[in-house]
């Protein structure tokens, strides 16, 4: 699985819109067919960040990502939007998806 973490700082303009500014892209891409999961968070040390946490099966789904139109849109677009270049990781891992975790059990 390709894991991905991007940090985002929208404009002061934008900082509560932004979770419609991305919702087209949001949407389109959690419709592709190599997407795992592309969840959103806002941070609780500052409220001006977002936090995009990604998934994609292999690295060919991502790179079926970068490509599709949807990224390219969005990509031409953000930086009307955005306060500063967003920050990411970018790793390959032996996983499929999320696991429960072992250090808390909930019955």
């Amino acid at each position: 699985m390709i894991f991905i973490v991007v940090k985002w700082t929208p404009k002061p303009e934008f900082v509560e819109t932004f979770p419609d500014v991305v919702a087209d892209f949001t949407a389109a891409t959690r419709n592709e067919p190599g997407n795992l999961f592309f969840e959103w968070s806002r941070s609780i040390d500052d409220p001006s960040e977002y936090v995009l946490v990604e998934g994609f099966r292999d690295g060919d789904a991502g790179g079926e990502h970068v490509g599709s139109e949807h990224f390219k849109t969005f990509v031409a677009a953000a930086p009307d939007v955005l306060a500063s270049t967003p920050l990411i990781i970018s790793h390959s891992i032996d996983a499929e998806g999320w696991s429960e975790m072992g250090e808390i059990r909930v019955d």
